[in-house]
């Protein structure tokens, strides 16, 4: 009999040490998720992923019984560089970047119908359609100049925000950063340059020309009148007054009225 009571108390023990190692392993396992600025959290039970985001803070976790991603909702950049055909059939390279957010209460159904790879599902191949589809309806002299490109990241930006904004991804802005344009377009488009900007010189030395001629012509006009002017207002004693006002400046002058108005000049020593 006190063999079997030995046996059985023996037996309650090794489960109380089995349970208690179960539960010292489940407490050594737990562990705390914090929540920053600017993300959200997404939590996972035995695999069901809850609907509800979590906000800033700390969150207990333990594998399989309560897991909490984090999910970056602030500004993000993603850089596509693509050779693209234009509406003449030339290739043309474009740099664009798209500027976009997550939406945090969205967060939840992307990772229940994406995952977490969004950007690779989601994001960049829209996208890279984006440049495809839009680019390929201009012509090269359009997507160089620069009310194109405008016009470009505009259509593109519109067709971003009509497929992301549907599935959590709110686009913010496109940018066009740079335009390679195909060897020979480029060759032209530096000679037109050339010959627009000589056009333009020669264009400004006629002008100078024009203006010169016009003040040269302005100053002949003025001395003439003014000869005219001095012609119309001599006369004889104004002409002797002006004699005697030049021989007056001589030292070596002396005028005396005599019968013939010759002056006298000093001896000069």
């Amino acid at each position: 009999m006190f063999p079997a009571i030995h046996a059985f108390e023996g037996g309650r023990l090794v489960r109380g040490i089995r349970i208690g190692l179960v539960a010292a392993a489940a407490l050594s396992a737990t562990a705390c998720t914090v929540i920053e600025n600017g993300q959200v959290g997404v939590a996972k039970s035995f695999g069901d992923i809850s609907d509800e985001p979590l906000a800033q803070g700390p969150y207990f976790v333990m594998p399989v019984v309560r897991e909490v991603e984090t999910w970056n909702v602030k500004l993000q950049e993603i850089k596509e560089q693509a050779q693209v055909p234009s509406s003449e059939g030339l290739i043309v390279g474009l740099d664009a970047s798209l500027l976009f957010q997550v939406e945090p209460e969205k967060c939840p159904e992307i990772r229940k119908q994406v995952g977490r790879n969004y950007l690779g599902v989601l994001v960049v191949p829209y996208l890279r359609n984006a440049v495809r589809d839009v680019v390929s309806g201009y012509e090269v002299k359009n997507i160089y100049a620069e009310q194109g490109r405008k016009e470009i990241a505009n259509r593109m930006k519109e067709y971003l925000i009509e497929n992301l904004k549907p599935r959590g991804i709110r686009v913010v802005d496109v940018l066009l950063r740079d335009v390679q344009l195909p060897a020979r377009f480029k060759e032209s488009i530096e000679a037109k340059l050339a010959a627009e900007q000589k056009a333009e010189q020669k264009r400004f030395e006629l002008d100078q020309a024009r203006k010169d001629a016009e003040i040269e012509v302005a100053r002949a006009e003025g001395a003439a009148r003014a000869q005219e002017i001095i012609r119309a207002t001599l006369s004889e004693p104004y002409l002797h007054y002006l004699w005697i006002q030049t021989l007056s400046q001589n030292q070596n002058v002396i005028y005396v009225a005599t019968e013939s108005n010759l002056p006298i000049f000093k001896s000069v020593r």
